[in-house]
């Protein structure tokens, strides 16, 4: 990495950070540091979210400091060029490319950092720094302070007197996606896309849950992304109930779901796109039942992404529907001893019993109220996304659920999961793990499904899966 790929887009942001500031601020980050794999091998390195955003700088050890209504707002601190070093670990830009193509106004070796921030900071009152991320960072700056103060008792000038976290300002930035950032996560959905059609028309019995997994990540791969956004899950029968499973080594079996979890990562911008389908190509009676259930509160909670929909009313959506449709099929049913059992764990007082003549909307209500079907359902309809897969931005403002406005983009993803040995569900559901995973952009005019490329009516997913063996 000798320059980066979208200089624009990290100037525009760059400029929005420095607009969002009040005067006398500055803000401060620092790149994520190398994580061992094992003994002396290293995962392969990822820039810190924040710090890429802002510089498209890929590399560790790095410093930026951004200081508002400067004559120099943008400095970096990064690593030297140095021939030895390079032969081993790539091409540095080091200090002179951080200027020349990185745009910054003025950088230095990494090592210079302790011993020119003192000056760097005078004049400045607030600094957006995560203070207790990392302990050599803290002392660092705490360092740079002290002797910034020594200095001001001669010059007079303000310092740094008050530490504030990046995210307040930072990730409500991020939040809302410009034009530019939606161009790659269309991409990245588009990869992503192609990839899950790739796998579904491979799948049969016998086919492993990993051979999937390496379809996926080596699609992603091939047609330009980083590499999967996250690890990617492959599971098969009753592995899919297990929400984040990833070992993805058993094989598929005939009469089985496998509910497949995977997003590439393109340019930093990931998507997330969860799909579930019959190993064998047609969906049991009972698979089918649960699946088209999970399918209408996802479309019906897709469809609530407007402008002025708060997270927590898409969330109930998905829960209404999800409950109600578990009541019909005998997944959920009044019962006192579970719902004491269930007021248990909540800080509620247990309502008054049902009476006997209780209608569906009635038991509907009670099973939402103390929340029995998290006993299938058991997690958030959706996250935001972007740089980070569970990308940054509060989901509470004022006191209340974050309302969706034009720009966010969000996953909508409900499910359920009944475990192969929960003897309260119905035999027939046992064992049946479904999530459904769409990445959708609010906008003025209503949601836009990012990954609409890929199937998930039950017709249009039965004619896929296996497609590559009939052709053959």
């Amino acid at each position: 990495m000798t320059a980066p790929r979208h200089p624009d887009l990290h100037r525009a942001h760059r400029r929005r950070l420095l607009d969002a500031l009040q005067p006398g601020d500055a803000v401060l980050l620092f790149a994520s540091p190398h994580h061992i794999r094992s003994n002396d091998t290293e995962y392969r390195y990822r820039p810190d979210s924040d710090l890429w955003y802002l510089t498209g700088w890929e590399q560790p050890e790095c410093a930026v400091l951004l200081r508002k209504d400067a004559a120099q707002p943008f400095l970096m601190f990064v690593q030297p060029r140095n021939p030895e070093r390079e032969t081993w670990e790539g091409r540095r830009p080091g200090p002179e490319g951080a200027v020349a193509r990185f745009g910054a106004d003025a950088a230095w070796p990494y090592d210079e950092l302790a011993t020119r921030l003192p000056d760097l900071l005078m004049g400045y009152r607030d600094l957006h720094y995560a203070v207790a991320r990392d302990a050599d960072h803290d002392q660092l700056v705490i360092g740079a302070i002290r002797a910034a103060r020594r200095k001001a008792r001669r010059n007079g000038l303000d310092v740094p007197d008050a530490f504030i976290d990046p995210a307040r300002v930072l990730h409500e930035l991020r939040l809302f996606k410009s034009e530019a950032e939606l161009e790659l996560m269309r991409r990245a959905a588009d990869i992503t896309c192609q990839a899950h059609r790739l796998a579904m028309a491979m799948t049969a019995p016998g086919v492993a849950e990993y051979e999937l997994e390496a379809a996926l990540d080596g699609a992603f791969r091939r047609m330009g992304g980083n590499g999967p956004g996250y690890s990617t899950i492959v599971g098969g029968g009753a592995n899919a109930t297990i929400l984040h499973y990833v070992e993805n080594r058993d094989p598929l079996r005939d009469g089985d779901l496998v509910c497949v979890d995977a997003g590439c990562e393109y340019d930093f911008y990931t998507a997330d796109i969860t799909r579930t389908w019959p190993v064998n190509g047609r969906f049991s009676p009972a698979q089918r039942q649960l699946y088209q259930l999970v399918l209408d509160a996802q479309l019906a909670a897709i469809d609530r992404v407007r402008p002025g929909v708060s997270h927590k009313e898409i969330h109930d959506t998905t829960v209404a529907i999800l409950t109600r449709g578990m009541v019909r099929l005998g997944l959920l049913a009044y019962d006192r001893a579970a719902e004491e059992e269930a007021v248990g764990k909540l800080e509620i007082e247990l309502p008054d019993p049902l009476p006997d003549d209780a209608t569906e909307d009635q038991l509907v209500d009670r099973l939402i109220e103390t929340e029995r079907y998290k006993r299938y359902y058991m997690h958030g309809t959706g996250h935001w996304l972007g740089i980070d897969v569970h990308d940054v931005g509060a989901y509470v403002a004022l006191g209340d659920s974050r309302r969706t406005q034009p720009g966010m983009v969000q996953t909508i993803e409900p499910g359920l999961y009944v475990a192969p040995d929960d003897e309260q569900a119905p035999e027939r559901f046992r064992g049946i793990g479904i999530r459904i995973e769409d990445d959708v952009l609010c906008t003025e005019a209503g949601p836009v499904v990012l990954t609409a490329g890929v199937p998930k009516a039950i017709e249009e997913i039965e004619a896929l899966v296996g497609s590559e063996l009939r052709a053959r």
